[in-house]
């Protein structure tokens, strides 16, 4: 695998690799994984806005399971792309550019800081599966304090809002030749293993 990771590295340089999935895919899990085997550093956008949140300490905006406004994304998440400790190395993000028409301005300023988006990785999970997973987060209380995770019926809406918005722009990103469909539902391992060996595949025939 080491030899597959160092092409990767080779192949995408200073680039970005963005990561999407319904909530429980393991998004963060995987990114975080991949940006150290990249030696490379990890941007979540769900973090982003949590910590945006507290630092002003306002209610939670996406506490009732909607994604954040699109000026907001813009105006709290973006700048990210510009932080002088990530210049020079590679990013893998997580869910950045969630609503159908961010993916341009996503594009566009990852572009102008060096970090151009060079694929796009699709954690495809069953909303049966993500509940499954979220049931048995809540029982062993390994989530810490979320308010989008508190509730049953917030979690089946921010699987609602990522069926109706994020699968849009997965739509568009496929429509570029950058999406690469990885099986979610398999063991983190078997995930991330299928993870190096599809972007090892990619990195030979990248989309135009």
């Amino acid at each position: 695998m080491n030899e597959k990771i160092d092409a990767i590295k080779k192949w995408l340089g200073e680039g970005s690799i963005n990561i999407f999935g319904l909530p429980m895919s393991g998004k963060d899990t995987q990114g975080m994984r991949l940006a150290e085997a990249l030696d490379g550093k990890f941007l979540s956008s769900g973090l982003i806005i949590r910590a945006m949140e507290a630092e002003m300490d306002t209610p939670s905006i996406t506490a009732n399971g909607q994604l954040i406004p699109t000026n907001l994304f813009y105006e709290w998440v973006l700048p990210y792309f510009e932080k002088r400790e990530l210049w020079g190395v590679p990013l893998v993000l997580s869910s950045i550019g969630r609503w159908i028409g961010e993916e341009t301005q996503v594009m566009s300023v990852a572009e102008g800081a060096n970090h151009p988006i060079k694929a796009v990785v699709f954690l495809e999970l069953s909303s049966e599966e993500a509940k499954k997973r979220w049931l048995e987060a809540k029982n062993l209380k390994d989530r810490g304090e979320r308010p989008d995770d508190e509730d049953i019926e917030v979690f089946k809406k921010r699987i609602d809002e990522f069926k109706t918005k994020t699968v849009p722009v997965l739509k568009k990103y496929d429509e570029m030749g950058l999406l690469i469909w990885i099986n979610g539902g398999q063991s983190r391992d078997e995930v991330f293993e299928e993870i190096i060996n599809k972007l090892y595949k990619y990195s030979k025939h990248p989309a135009d």
